[in-house]
């Protein structure tokens, strides 16, 4: 075996093994009837995207479990691809056309996507080349696109097939509008915020005076829609207002008559229990419209300026024409007064512009008869979610879902496949229905016509990728990768896309594939920064994981963001410093052993190479503690519990193996056994780290793994050998060490230096203890540095002595020679009075509790640490004095 470097130098061994696995094709998957299939789909990455900490969190996650699976001997496809990201990417080339002063319009449909082609093919692979950076195992020949010409098939197959069911129409409705994309979106698009605005109540004359009344008062939070008002509406059981029912008003500003209505949806509590009607503003205003046959009167233009029927503020802003409405209306002494008013307010998710309800025709999927199934399947534990708490979220939105706006009023996308015949668009009634067709009609069974011109809009970006789990497998086409990798097995998401994307595949996989789209949904938390904000670019707190490979290395990012992970991360760049530290302290123990061992290429097995019989205790107990770690660690991946799983690694191979069995046995190398159980349990060691550290490991299988040895990557999970697992040599070799921990505290506390030789008397009645200490006091002696020692049923106590206890066994260590024992115990006792001052400082603050809902949470936590590390240690001083002799 090759010497290895003294420093582990991450960047050559990255750009070493990223390169071998692509050239070698280390992770496709295909079809093999002789293995069981493990498949799981990359939540494809938008096509402008950039890394983030969220695609580092979410693909690192899906990359431990996938080379776990892997390793087990599954035959693994984890599919890759992007998303064309409809909204974004025209949003990305509309700003460079800006740049030359054009818009869209000015050079037309066909070079716009000339360009977005373009841009795609010159820019559209830059997160797929730094998702590789991390470590990701995807199978990248197998990398689709959303808009490749096979998937763009599929997309239309679908639409085709849901609109011959009768579960995709045409119509009129009100939409959410995003003025600034002039697209329209769906309901999970418009992110609603809290907004502090204003209510305005404002003063509509009636036509005739009524029992000295001349006019009644309306409140709105957009005085701007009032232009479009063709009602106004009462509740019918409002005592206040039935005498009012049926009468006219004139409409501020725009002298139109307009009829009070009653309804059942107005809430007599809500203002003053009137409220202005605007069916082509408002979706509840809507549908009161159709109720009541009401007119309907849109007020502006797709960019969110007034149009003509605004009468004198045509041409004006939405928001500029609400200052100017609110001041004509004082004017005219209309306004009674405004009042401050906090309500929720929708977003685009894209630009974030506030949504603008429009009335607008578009096209729309029935969601409840998809919906059914999609919730039954869940309900009977077909689909589990993960962490369990969010089933309860998924049935809520399902139980209430309502149909899904799939078009858009952009060019980048898949262009709706509905054709209109030249004589409807002339005004030919019977020829008004589209034609719905992935291909040119030849004419039209109406009239004859042969002139067509299809659907300016395209589908919702979304529309395409609820078809992700097996149109990238080559549905509609009855392939061997879709009969062999579908159904997928588990999906890692955040929680802001179950509703976008989760729930979407969810019906579209039981509609078209007639089974679910996986089986398990692990849902992940959100990356924060240290006070608890999510990372933006806005806000300027967003940590680059390029920048963090850079400095730290890929497996520091994998390890760190795991191993903090939980409900939500709360990251600094300091705590990348964790998995930096762990991947160098595998490094070191590596080249500490391999330094120590013999030039060999054997692969130790630790049940038939060794004869755990003839070895000390700390052989057996190590090797008893690795195949209770792989137990435990194969049980939480399998759960999505991996932040655990990296505790128990971090646990046993640092604390276990490094601080303890390597420190033990460093002088006995020269023992083949130790030699054997050393090497075996890195080579172990390394197979189980892998999934989590995949580059530092694959370097170090070159070295431990032996001559003609596959790569890691392809080699085999460390095989479980229950049989060696022994609860009792835990047991005993974990009351060694903490005779050694309390020895070493009682040594800390007194102002011994460890190096310091010691007298130790250890007092215990049980028989199997006394032969465990003598079996085992050449290793107690070296720990704890004991030059005299005695063994008895018991111990007389004297005040210059420290009292160690652990279980049954009892240990006296004379401190009269060591030290001056009444000045330290004098000092311990002022440390003490000190820390509780620290304590009760630290206890009043965590009780103020406009401290804990103002401070950042990392101080909250920290503080909450600090607490509690403060009441252990006073505890230990307290007792630190108590047992003296």
């Amino acid at each position: 075996m090759s010497e290895l470097s003294k420093q582990f130098k991450f960047q050559d061994v990255e750009d070493k093994w990223l390169e071998y696995w692509q050239k070698n094709n280390v992770f496709h998957g295909a079809a093999n009837p002789q293995k069981k299939s493990f498949s799981v789909v990359i939540p494809p990455p938008n096509v402008t995207g950039i890394l983030h900490m969220g695609h580092a969190l979410n693909n690192t996650l899906q990359d431990i479990l996938v080379r776990y699976k892997r390793m087990q001997g599954f035959e693994t496809c984890w599919m890759a691809g992007t998303d064309h990201a409809g909204i974004a990417t025209q949003n990305v080339v509309e700003r460079e056309l800006a740049k030359e002063k054009k818009t869209r319009h000015d050079i037309g449909r066909e070079e716009l996507l000339k360009r977005l082609w373009a841009w795609k093919d010159q820019y559209g692979d830059t997160i797929i080349n730094q998702l590789k950076k991390i470590g990701a195992s995807c199978d990248w020949p197998r990398t689709r696109f959303t808009m490749d010409q096979e998937y763009s098939q599929a997309v239309q197959e679908v639409f085709i097939r849901l609109h011959q069911k009768g579960l995709i129409y045409r119509g009129e409705y009100i939409i959410n509008w995003c003025p600034r994309c002039q697209t329209a979106l769906s309901d999970e698009e418009a992110e609603h915020q809290e907004h502090q605005g204003n209510l305005y109540h404002i003063r509509y004359p009636l036509q005739k005076p009524l029992n000295g009344r001349e006019w009644i008062v309306v409140a709105t939070t957009r005085p701007e829609t009032m232009l479009g008002d063709t009602a106004v509406a009462v509740n019918p059981t409002d005592e206040r207002y039935k005498d009012l029912i049926g009468q006219k008003l004139i409409l501020p500003l725009m002298n139109r008559e307009i009829p009070i209505i009653a309804d059942d949806f107005v809430d007599p509590q809500f203002g003053t229990g009137m409220v202005k009607v605007t069916p082509a503003h408002d979706p509840n205003d809507f549908q009161m419209g159709r109720r009541h046959g009401l007119s309907f009167v849109n007020v502006m233009h797709p960019d969110g300026r007034m149009n003509d029927l605004a009468g004198e503020f045509s041409g004006m802003d939405r928001f500029e024409a609400r200052e100017n409405i609110i001041e004509r209306l004082r004017e005219s002494q209309q306004l009674e007064k405004v009042e401050a008013h906090v309500h929720s307010v929708g977003h685009c998710y894209r630009c974030h512009t506030v949504v603008e309800p429009y009335l607008s025709k578009q096209w729309f999927v029935r969601m409840k008869p998809l919906a059914e199934p999609a919730l039954r399947v869940v309900q009977e534990g077909k689909i589990k979610f993960y962490p369990e708490r969010w089933t309860k979220v998924y049935t809520n939105w399902m139980e209430n879902i309502r149909d899904w706006c799939i078009s858009r009023q952009i060019w980048w996308g898949h262009r709706i496949p509905a054709w209109y015949c030249a004589e409807g668009d002339a005004g030919r009634e019977k020829c008004q229905e589209p034609i719905i067709s992935k291909d040119r009609p030849v004419k039209c069974l109406q009239c004859g016509c042969t002139t067509f011109r299809q659907d300016d809009d395209v589908l919702d970006t979304w529309f395409s990728s609820w078809l992700w789990p097996f149109a990238t497998f080559g549905w509609p086409e009855k392939t061997k990768d879709l009969e062999y990798f579908y159904p997928t097995k588990s999906l890692f998401t955040a929680s802001e896309i179950i509703f976008f994307w989760v729930a979407r595949m969810i019906m579209a996989g039981l509609e078209f594939m007639d089974d679910v789209p996986f089986s398990e949904v692990y849902i992940h938390g959100t990356v924060r920064d240290s006070k608890g904000r999510k990372m933006s670019k806005s806000l300027g707190n967003a940590i680059d994981p390029l920048e963090i490979i850079n400095e730290y290395g890929a497996d520091a990012l994998r390890f760190s963001l795991i191993i903090n992970s939980g409900q939500d991360l709360f990251i600094s760049k300091e705590k990348f410093e964790i998995g930096r530290n762990f991947a160098n302290k595998i490094w070191n123990a590596s080249r500490l052993i391999l330094l120590n061992v013999p030039e060999g290429n054997q692969i130790i097995d630790l049940k038939k190479d060794v004869d755990v019989r003839q070895l000390d205790l700390p052989s057996r107990w190590i090797i008893s503690r690795f195949f209770t770690t792989l137990k435990n660690v194969e049980q939480a991946i399998e759960g999505y519990r991996f932040s655990e799983a990296e505790t128990l690694i971090q646990d046993f191979f640092w604390g276990n193996f490094c601080d303890w069995y390597l420190e033990i046995s460093k002088n006995k190398f020269t023992d083949s056994s130790v030699q054997k159980v050393a090497l075996g349990i890195l080579q172990q060691s390394v197979g189980m780290i892998h999934p989590f550290m995949p580059f530092v490991t694959e370097e170090l299988w070159q070295h431990v793994g032996g001559k003609d040895q596959r790569c890691l990557a392809s080699s085999s999970w460390p095989k479980s050998e229950t049989s060696l697992i022994n609860a009792v040599v835990e047991q005993d070799m974990q009351a060694l060490m903490d005779v050694v921990a309390v020895g070493r505290n009682i040594k800390m506390n007194w102002n011994i230096k460890l190096q310091q030789e010691i007298e130790c008397q250890f007092a215990t009645e049980d028989e199997r203890h006394v032969k465990l200490l003598e079996e085992n006091m050449n290793m107690l002696k070296s720990l704890l540095r004991i030059n005299t020692f005695s063994i008895a049923n018991y111990f007389t106590k004297n005040q210059d002595s420290a009292v160690g206890v652990v279980g049954r066994i009892k240990f006296l260590i004379p401190l009269g020679n060591l030290i001056d024992v009444q000045k330290e115990k004098q000092r311990i006792l002022q440390d003490i009075q000190e820390q509780k001052k620290h304590l009760t400082g630290l206890s009043a603050r965590l009780e103020n509790q406009d401290f804990v809902k103002k401070a950042p949470p990392d101080i909250v936590e920290k503080d909450q640490v600090r607490l509690k590390t403060l009441t252990i240690k006073i505890k230990e001083l307290e007792e630190v004095v108590q047992n003296l002799g």
